[in-house]
């Protein structure tokens, strides 16, 4: 069973992040991932953005993968699909990055365990944006 950290512990997380890397970020400003990542750059996080399939995010260079990034992570922001969670939760637990964030409407059970199970911090099917909001 997913089981996510309290409000309160996710706006203590919030807190103390300053850069987000977000998998499946869009370029399309139509796109959930791209409003999400352009309010949290807005509120001052560093936004990283991993996507393959496109060169440049809000103003920020993309890389193809997480291990691509250089320096440490405090946030891993996914916005694809469920079934793709064990494979980037193995890419996570590869970087040492802090948080394991799926958004909104994003959970799977396989890569929760995996990472609970190496002792990280995991957040699922919740809107990272929303949190911040609501955690000031």
């Amino acid at each position: 069973m997913i089981e996510n950290p309290s409000r309160v512990e996710m706006g203590k997380m919030l807190k103390k992040s300053k850069r987000i890397a977000v998998v499946g970020l869009s370029d399309n400003p139509e796109r959930t991932s791209y409003m999400v990542s352009k309010a949290m750059q807005d509120s001052g996080y560093e936004i990283i953005p991993v996507n393959p399939a496109v060169s440049e995010v809000l103003g920020v260079k993309a890389v193809k993968a997480l291990k691509d990034i250089e320096g440490h992570v405090d946030i891993v922001n996914v916005f694809r699909r469920s079934e793709f969670l064990p494979e980037i939760a193995k890419e996570f637990a590869e970087i040492d990055a802090d948080i394991f964030w799926a958004q909104l409407g994003v959970e799977n059970e396989e890569a929760y365990n995996f990472l609970k199970e190496k002792g990280h911090t995991v957040i699922m099917n919740r809107c990272i944006k929303v949190e911040h909001a609501l955690t000031k």
